[in-house]
């Protein structure tokens, strides 16, 4: 019998970089914020801008969820998400509209009731558009990306015209409703109040994606669905219908995400949707396919640089996000968290 080898197992040990690389998104923002706190003099017009930066991003975010998770699980180039984003608005503000005896109320509580049924309605109403959007246009095009672009577009324009044809075509102008209205002041800094119930809205949807993909069944599926769709098909579940499932979520969440960003901007139009796609695409891209945290990531970055450049370079701030989709997929070419591989 030959003797044992004469040497002690070692295990490597991990460099600081290995170590670091799957903290590095999040420090990301962190250095950002930094690079903002150290370029912007006073320290009160950091906090405003960081503020509104995150608000701006949990409302691109809020957008863009849905749209990672129908590019991850159903490989579909969905153009026309933005139509979703309209109708949200609008519907959302005809509730708003026919509420106004609580929206101008003094009372928070009567506020925020109205709020959330101009947000129930909204939702329902692009859920149920989401459920015929993709039986009628996306269904028979799966697995044609170029048809999908096509068609998507074309349901896009589609809907930008009925939305013309039941609405108008001028402008809608909103007013907040009244508890939500002005500012509070902190450290020196006048704090939107709208700005963070926006950033509330927007953790509190994370936080419930996250919990639903993470620990529910039917997150299990869906994350199973991302990774190996023929295997969870193998296994006996009915990939279809989890399909048809999220693509309904994201549609609903898109027509939230409408809303918040309707009376963000406190204007709505018949092209708004299509207009935050440029945002939404880029955050799609750079999160990673399929990964709602990497969605939840680059919705930061993307609305903690608009803010910060467009207060220290105006002209700068239109090509800012283009740069800063660049550098990432320079240093990571499949998104920040990626989930599925590139197909």
């Amino acid at each position: 019998m030959s003797a044992a080898p004469d040497h002690t197992p070692t295990m490597a040990r991990m460099s600081f970089g290995e170590r670091l690389a799957p903290h590095a998104p999040v420090l990301l923002v962190v250095g950002l914020m930094l690079l903002g706190f150290i370029a912007i003099p006073a320290t009160s017009s950091w906090l405003t801008l960081t503020v509104s930066g995150l608000a701006m991003g949990m409302m691109i975010f809020i957008m863009a969820s849905g749209l990672t998770l129908v590019f991850g699980l159903m490989d579909v180039i969905n153009f026309g998400h933005g139509a979703f984003v309209s109708v949200g608005a609008f519907v959302g503000v005809s509730f708003l509209l026919m509420l106004e005896h609580m929206t101008g109320a003094s009372s928070l509580m009567l506020n925020l009731t109205a709020l959330m049924v101009a947000i129930i309605g909204a939702m329902a109403a692009t859920g149920l558009m989401g459920w015929a959007f993709e039986k009628v246009i996306v269904k028979p095009v799966y697995g044609h990306h170029l048809k999908q672009i096509l068609v998507t577009m074309g349901g896009l324009i589609v809907v930008e015209q009925l939305i013309i044809v039941l609405w108008g075509p001028e402008e809608i102008y909103i007013t907040r409703p009244e508890a939500l209205k002005g500012a509070i002041t902190f450290a020196g800094a006048a704090l939107e109040k709208y700005r963070l119930v926006a950033v509330a809205v927007g953790i509190v949807v994370f936080a419930g994606m996250r919990f639903v993909l993470r620990r529910t069944k039917i997150g299990l599926i869906v994350r199973a669905g991302v990774e190996n769709g023929e295997m969870v098909e193998a296994l006996g579940y009915r990939l279809r219908l989890v399909f048809v499932g999220v693509f309904i979520a994201g549609s609903a969440l898109a027509g939230l995400g409408g809303v918040l960003w309707g009376l963000y901007q406190e204007v709505i139009t018949a092209h708004m949707g299509n207009q935050t796609m440029i945002l939404v695409f880029i955050v799609v891209i750079i999160g990673g396919l399929g990964s709602v945290e990497g969605c939840f990531i680059g919705a930061l970055l993307v609305g903690l640089m608009q803010n910060y450049v467009a207060f220290l370079e105006p002209k700068v701030a239109l090509i800012s996000n283009i740069g800063l989709m660049v550098a990432i997929l320079m240093w990571r070419p499949m998104g920040m968290i990626p989930v599925v591989k590139a197909k």
